[in-house]
């Protein structure tokens, strides 16, 4: 087994065409590990974590074994492959319009074993998914997704959410489940500010929650938060009812340690990269374009192992170029280990993972819900 403080390199490198990215098995189980840690007594049923961070079967099972059984989808690719490696209860948190209606409710059918859900943040959506359950003989679970303060999706509590949650309740098509409020806008390195920013964003839905109860509305669950914010939710929350849905991390990455409290989390997901030109004294030219690690954040885009401190030159397609007083101790060829400022998009660039173990490469994995559509 490889040295820990290099678990990064793998011994078989030679088979492993560049740019690739390996997944170390190990690494993903510890991580499962830790984020069970957070449950305490409560127990992974609070857990539901994000599968776009992966979008790997192979990982749903691992979460399945580690006692994990709920999950969180963005597409409805995500929920086919989630359901087909044996996902027992799936939230897609990404409210379906036009076509996407139907396909809902088509992965209800084509799935009749797994629970599905999704969220609404409108009338006019939930009536058309009540409509389309009604067609097909079906009842279907329904969040109301609520702005807590990113101002990307979601209804404010008040007056407009209550009327959505009644309808939703009062529907014979539809299961009112509980609310979904995701905190996408909370990044801080400290936890202080972090459970106060949690606590400012949630203390209205806490109190708009009791008093939709106490006018004969039933809020079973609220599903929330993600990697920053999931651990001190559940040591914060008021109550037992909250799961979160942090997904980075069970792969981690470069970016996640800057804007997130201290957590215990251990890179699996490096890209492998060879040096393809020299082109000055001081710069390399690296296989990693655009098309090989998520582009949208500033450069740079990646951290590699041995070459934290270079400079970046420029990047395009599929090359990139780094400024480093040390070039000379790199041929052309030299094999580098790189670490992704942002894991998710950067999976979903890659037809096929490497699945590392014991320091070995053993077998490449489809990256099955990158596509837009699988079957369904």
């Amino acid at each position: 087994m490889n040295d820990d403080k290099r678990w990064f390199e793998i011994n078989n490198v030679e088979e492993v065409p560049s740019p690739s990215l390996l997944i170390d098995i190990g690494r993903v189980k510890s991580n499962l590990q830790r984020m069970i840690r957070w449950a305490g007594q409560r127990g992974p049923e609070v857990l539901r974590p994000h599968v776009k961070t992966h979008k790997l079967p192979q990982i749903v099972q691992l979460k399945l074994k580690a006692g994990i059984t709920k999950f969180k989808t963005s597409t409805i690719a995500e929920c086919e492959m989630t359901a087909e490696a044996g996902g027992e209860d799936i939230l897609m948190a990404y409210q379906p319009v036009g076509p996407n209606i139907r396909r809902f409710l088509t992965l209800v059918e084509t799935f009749p074993d797994c629970r599905f859900s999704t969220i609404v943040d409108c009338l006019e959506i939930a009536q058309q998914l009540s409509d389309e359950a009604t067609r097909i003989g079906a009842v279907i679970d329904l969040f109301v997704d609520l702005n807590v303060g990113m101002n990307r999706t979601g209804i404010h509590v008040g007056e407009s959410a209550e009327r959505l949650y009644r309808f939703i309740s009062e529907s014979p098509s539809c299961n009112a489940v509980g609310l979904h409020a995701y905190d996408g806008h909370i990044h801080h390195t400290d936890p202080e500010t972090v459970v106060n920013l949690v606590y400012e964003a949630f203390t209205p839905v806490w109190e708009w929650k009791r008093q939709i109860e106490s006018r004969g509305l039933v809020v079973p669950k609220v599903v929330g938060c993600g990697t920053p914010t999931s651990k001190l939710m559940l040591q914060n929350a008021p109550d037992c009812d909250v799961e979160v849905s942090a997904g980075t991390s069970v792969l981690w990455d470069a970016g996640q340690p800057t804007f997130s409290p201290p957590m215990d989390f251990e890179n699996a997901a490096l890209l492998l990269a060879r040096i393809i030109s020299r082109p000055t004294e001081s710069t390399l030219c690296i296989d990693v374009g655009h098309k090989s690690v998520a582009a949208e954040m500033q450069p740079p885009r990646i951290v590699f192992r041995g070459l934290e401190d270079a400079e970046f030159v420029m990047q395009s397609e599929e090359h990139l170029v780094l400024k480093t007083d040390f070039a000379a101790d790199y041929p052309v060829g030299s094999v580098l280990y790189g670490m992704p400022v942002h894991i998710c998009p950067t999976v979903a660039l890659y037809d096929h993972v490497w699945c590392v173990q014991d320091g070995l490469a053993i077998e490449r994995w489809p990256v099955t819900a990158r596509a837009r559509q699988i079957t369904i």
